[in-house]
């Protein structure tokens, strides 16, 4: 069977009249194209041009292959339009991913995960919950995709990117019914401390240095709704992280108190190898950010 190529050559001279312009057309030498046509010829047995004429005229045997030729160009290239048009439809949101998160943030990423599992079917996600230090070490391990975790006050690991989600300021959580100001209830209630060990805890020792208020630690945990709860129960008082779907205001047990200083906020967002970011790392952080809204 003729290719592609030699019947463009062939369509070409019988457009053109001339072996000479087919051979501009088509990007080849006058040469190669008076071969491609001497071929086609013998692998059709039968001659396809008028000879008696200076002018690349067609005999009857090259009238009756035109059309068909002209066919299997068009085909040809309504096959390689469907192929095209086929790899766009592909979804680029496929395969299989492992995800972490911290506690705090489980339930939005959870949330995020549903909403494109439901738009993008061949999407596996698996959620692995750990403290930001460990998301770190695992995505830098390439044991996680990414991670959302709160940041620390270093640049993150070379290969490594970092995606801002979104902020949580702190505030001063006390019983309600309190009637003391910000700094008196930090001196006078015991304190319930979030482990210092960890970024959200060094956020917290950070704002007491910057209070220069001293404090009486009553116990230390690394559960800010334990922290909550305890608030709740009129154990003490306690500096966290305002959730973002927290809804403290509204909770008749406890009081919200802002720090002066706005800067004193948690940043969490999605660490991500480089090497791995596109579509995934990009439609996570679009859910959040539609969340926010």
């Amino acid at each position: 069977m003729p290719s592609l190529r030699t019947l463009k050559s062939f369509i070409a001279v019988a457009r053109q009249g001339s072996f000479a312009a087919a051979a501009a057309e088509v990007s080849l030498t006058q040469a190669a194209v008076s071969l491609q046509m001497r071929n086609l010829e013998q692998e059709l047995k039968r001659e396809l041009f008028d000879r008696s004429s200076r002018v690349a005229q067609l005999n009857a045997a090259g009238q009756a292959l035109l059309p068909w030729a002209e066919r299997m160009l068009a085909l040809d290239a309504e096959l390689h339009e469907e192929l095209r048009s086929a790899a766009l439809r592909v979804d680029p949101l496929r395969g299989a991913y492992r995800i972490g998160a911290v506690v705090s943030a489980v339930a939005p990423l959870a949330h995020a995960v549903v909403a494109l599992k439901q738009r993008h079917a061949g999407l596996e996600l698996k959620l692995v919950s750990a403290k930001s230090g460990e998301l770190s070490a695992m995505v830098a391990a390439g044991q996680l995709d990414a991670a959302v975790l709160v940041r620390d006050s270093r640049r993150p690991p070379a290969g490594l990117g970092w995606t801002a989600l979104y902020e949580e300021p702190l505030v001063l959580l006390a019983p309600s019914g309190s009637r003391a100001g910000l700094s008196r209830l930090l001196e006078s209630e015991p304190f319930l401390r979030f482990d210092r060990s960890e970024r959200t805890g060094a956020l917290v020792e950070r704002a007491l240095r910057q209070l220069k208020v001293p404090v009486h630690d009553f116990l230390e945990l690394n559960s800010i709704e334990a922290l909550v709860e305890l608030v709740r129960q009129r154990v003490g008082v306690a500096l966290l992280p305002r959730l973002r779907r927290a809804r403290w205001e509204q909770d008749l047990t406890l009081r919200v108190l802002p720090l002066p200083s706005p800067e004193l906020t948690r940043s969490v967002g999605l660490l991500f190898r480089r090497e791995a970011r596109g579509p995934l790392t990009e439609a996570i952080a679009q859910e959040f950010a539609q969340q926010q809204a």
